[in-house]
């Protein structure tokens, strides 16, 4: 006799759906359910993510866009595609999520999985959106356009929001294909830079979790301090310096550690793949430490000896790397031209060295606009003077004129009213850890 499957789980009750867990369907589909009810997540507030609507939806009305796809992963570019800004849901296993935004109506986070994850997912994102759908095995285009349906768009201009927005990537050519198939009258539109004009000048809970992340970038610092010393290796460092970051409730952006001995250096900035090179005493750790809190970033970065540096090293922090940094941070201050950062910068080659082409660059999620380089400064017209709200992290990283060693020095910085804000605890000084 054949019996006929159980409905999909998002047409079950509770009552229905408990008892047949082992149907796929029935699991993956499931919605409702008592799961995860003890879980505990920190929520924005809902005028928090009413002024975010508000925000997209008048740049919405700017571009004519009925729908804004809006997507987000978990490379470091992609978390300014503004699936996180509009759901709260920090994604670490799918190339990206998407939340299809109507200019009327309620958005929807399609999710990568079903069953369990996805419930969990509509647990942290209740403070932000109600309707959360898993992708049905990795048909989002094929979800999102059933969505845009429901709303009444599929006639209309659908805009499409970068993944990458730093090297211009969009979603994958099937999704794609999968839309203009489902939606043939409407009008797909790639749109350029949108987050990032949302997002260069932060609102007060955005800049909380901006310090909350400093926060974890001092706790990173220290716990590299307190593990370092001879037998280590760089890899266990940053096993360290994760911890520290995860410890404090933190997703981990990057950690870029790597090491060299003062007495023979040959490194200029930090590792981005930290070896299993032992360090021993003499030697000097370069780093570049991006911790995030809610998809928000705060970076820092500052050379730490294991052992006394030798006089040549010292001298260099003494006369070039801390007096240029902090003719660097100066120079920020709310209504200034951004630019007053690149002539700041000129320091360096007035002392006759180097540095890495890249001088300043600002963070809304992550690294982005304004750009400060040593010869001259890509910006944004909305970002071309310093507004209070914005984040910026100068990290000039002076280099010696033979090009054998450098000195990473970055810092997170709010800028205020009144000036700047530091979001990290750390001393601008030379740290020495003695073996």
């Amino acid at each position: 006799m054949n019996v006929a499957p159980p409905r999909a789980g998002s047409s079950l009750s509770w009552e229905e759906l408990r008892t047949r867990l082992d149907h796929g369907p029935s699991f993956n589909g499931m919605r409702g359910t008592p799961y995860y009810r003890e879980a505990v997540y920190e929520h924005f507030s809902r005028e928090e993510y009413q002024r975010r609507h508000n925000a997209l939806r008048a740049k919405m009305q700017e571009l004519n866009l009925d729908v804004a796809i809006c997507p987000g992963g978990p490379s470091h570019w992609s978390f300014g595609g503004g699936m996180i800004w509009l759901s709260g849901h920090w994604e670490w296993h799918a190339l990206a999520n998407y939340v299809v935004f109507p200019r009327e109506g309620e958005p929807t986070l399609v999710y990568s999985m079903g069953g369990t994850h996805c419930e969990a997912v509509r647990r942290e994102t209740a403070g932000a959106l109600s309707d959360v759908r898993p992708s049905r095995n990795g048909q989002f285009g094929v979800v999102m356009a059933e969505r845009i349906r429901e709303l009444g768009y599929e006639k209309g201009r659908i805009g499409l929001l970068e993944i990458d927005p730093r090297h211009g990537d969009y979603l994958p050519v099937n999704q794609y294909e999968a839309l203009r198939k489902a939606l043939p009258e409407a009008e797909l539109v790639f749109t350029k830079g949108i987050m990032h004009e949302l997002l260069s000048v932060h609102s007060a809970e955005e800049l909380d979790c901006v310090r909350h992340a400093g926060r974890l970038c001092t706790n990173a610092m220290q716990a590299i301090v307190d593990r370092l010393k001879p037998g280590v290796t760089e890899y266990q460092l940053r096993a360290a310096a994760g911890a520290a970051i995860l410890e404090g409730n933190g997703d981990i952006d990057f950690l870029i550690i790597g090491s060299t001995p003062m007495s023979d250096p040959a490194q200029v900035f930090g590792n981005p793949r930290p070896s299993s090179r032992v360090l021993q005493e003499g030697d000097m750790v370069l780093m570049e430490l991006a911790a995030g809190y809610r998809g928000y970033s705060a970076q820092i970065g500052q050379p730490i000896c294991l052992g006394e540096p030798p006089a040549r090293l010292r001298q260099f922090w003494d006369e070039i790397a801390k007096p240029g940094y902090e003719r660097m941070i100066a120079a920020i201050d709310p209504g200034k031209p951004v630019d007053e950062l690149r002539i700041a910068g000129q320091f360096f080659r007035e002392k006759g060295v180097q540095s890495r082409p890249i001088h300043v660059h600002g963070i809304d999620f992550v690294s982005d606009g304004p750009h400060v380089f040593q010869d001259h400064i890509d910006v944004e017209p909305f970002e071309e003077v310093m507004k209070p709200g914005m984040v910026l992290m100068p990290e000039p990283n002076p280099i010696s004129a033979d090009g054998m060693f450098g000195m990473f020095v970055g810092h997170t910085f709010i800028v205020t009213e009144t000036g700047k804000e530091c979001v990290d605890d750390w001393p601008l000084e030379l740290t020495v850890v003695k073996p």
